[in-house]
């Protein structure tokens, strides 16, 4: 079986995203998810830092548009919060690629807290 990379430290974010969901349930906008993401993280002594920018770099050259993550885990992970009924879409598994990329980092999370239940996508890049 092939070894996941940051497998505690995504587990990690998954449970204390499952936690969130589980008091605060669907319906609610991201930002109400993501104020309670950082209170639970913090809570938790998890380092992370919420709207990251990143440079986007071409050929050389910093670009005057940054990219604005959700959040950065441990200094590494990326993750994004969505609250879509309809689930996790193309364009946001595009858009968190693209933060995985700009911030060097390998792995990125998507949570969706918009249905009955959790949805999450980890993705590598």
């Amino acid at each position: 079986m092939e070894k996941l990379i940051f497998r505690n430290e995504t587990f990690q974010l998954i449970g204390l995203c499952m936690e969130v969901h589980r008091v605060l349930g669907h319906g609610f906008a991201e930002i109400v998810y993501k104020d309670a993401i950082e209170l639970e993280a913090n809570s938790r002594g998890i380092s992370n830092a919420r709207e990251k920018e990143y440079n986007v770099v071409y050929k050389e050259k910093t670009l005057p548009h940054k990219f604005v993550a959700d959040f950065e885990f441990f200094n590494h992970i990326i993750l994004e919060v969505k609250a879509s009924d309809k689930g996790v879409a193309e364009e946001h598994i595009a858009q968190t690629l693209n933060y995985i990329k700009v911030s060097g980092g390998k792995v990125g999370l998507i949570v969706n807290f918009g249905r009955q239940t959790l949805e999450h996508r980890r993705l590598i890049y």
